[in-house]
């Protein structure tokens, strides 16, 4: 939730419009959850969940390769996942044709290297933005330094920074 949220806040940076919110079941804490964003360069009239998503982002490692994450993804959509394998690997697993851009980041290792914590949200936002240019990467570090500071926003720069760099296509 929290990475739809400054990805969100990165999109009004550049004047967008944005809506970022999350969807929580009856699961247990620590539960994946849903989260959704949906930006524009004119007003969002729609007030409803995304059902036929751009974009689908994994952040939870155990999900990376779950075809239930693709369900609905637009032709032509990019799937971006915290995947420690290449992105054909990742395609296959997924069971995805050439139509789905896949994109594959070790998010966690990052997190782990810069953050010293399993937090690999801030590396996935760094490969969301290279890989599909949604908001820049100025305005995505804008947002997180405004959210973090001292030593922590340090250590997230770096995780985005890294995250943006290391995102593999395929």
């Amino acid at each position: 939730m929290s990475a739809s949220r400054l990805i969100a806040e990165a999109a009004v940076l550049e004047g967008k419009y944005v809506q970022a919110f999350p969807e929580f079941g009856a699961e247990r804490s620590g539960a994946p959850i849903a989260a959704y964003s949906r930006l524009s360069d004119e007003p969002i009239e729609i007030h409803s969940f995304i059902y036929t998503p751009n974009v689908v982002v994994v952040v939870d490692r155990s999900m990376a390769a779950s075809p239930n994450t693709v369900v609905g993804l637009m032709n032509n959509g990019s799937f971006v996942s915290n995947f420690d394998g290449s992105p054909a690997e990742l395609r296959s697993k997924l069971g995805v044709g050439n139509d789905v851009k896949v994109f594959a980041v070790d998010a966690t290792g990052v997190a782990l290297k810069t953050i010293g914590r399993d937090f690999p949200n801030t590396p996935i936002m760094g490969a969301l933005v290279k890989a599909t240019q949604i908001v820049n990467f100025e305005s995505m570090n804008k947002a997180l330094s405004s959210r973090f500071k001292g030593a922590v926003q340090v250590s997230n720069a770096e995780a985005l920074r890294l995250g943006y760099e290391t995102v593999k296509a395929g």
